[in-house]
């Protein structure tokens, strides 16, 4: 599949690039300072998912949210995402290749390497009392 990049695409992905947690259309749209269409913010960020750029969320106000992914090109990596500040933290660890064999060989479920996604609460979060489970 050919890929074009034009000017609106490489500043849509400069400004996701700046987001370290969370976000939305409404907050992209409202950062490019409306240089960019709706329309068009739209469509980008709907290739970008499908490209594994971003990832997206239903919360449960019924609010879309998407978050970049940083690419990397290591075997075992995945991201830890905090349920109470957003933030996402990339991980590298040959752990998770014993569990992706574990749920390919016993559980017959063949994983998206690009996606792995923890949800949890991270430990700034958690030393502020918020109860783990």
């Amino acid at each position: 599949m050919i890929t074009y990049s034009t000017k609106q695409k490489n500043k849509l992905i400069q400004v996701i690039k700046k987001y370290d947690k969370e976000f939305t259309v409404k907050d992209i749209y409202e950062n490019t300072k409306h240089e960019i269409g709706l329309t068009t913010i739209y469509r980008l960020i709907d290739r970008l998912v499908s490209d594994g750029i971003l990832s997206k969320v239903i919360g449960n106000n019924n609010t879309t949210y998407y978050q970049y992914l940083e690419k990397c090109s290591k075997e075992n990596h995945f991201y830890l995402k905090c349920q109470k500040c957003g933030n996402l933290l990339h991980i590298d660890c040959d752990c998770i290749g014993q569990l992706r064999r574990h749920i390919i060989d016993d559980h017959k479920f063949i994983i998206n390497k690009e996606h792995i996604i923890i949800n949890g609460i991270c430990n700034k979060c958690n030393s502020r009392g918020d109860n783990i489970c």
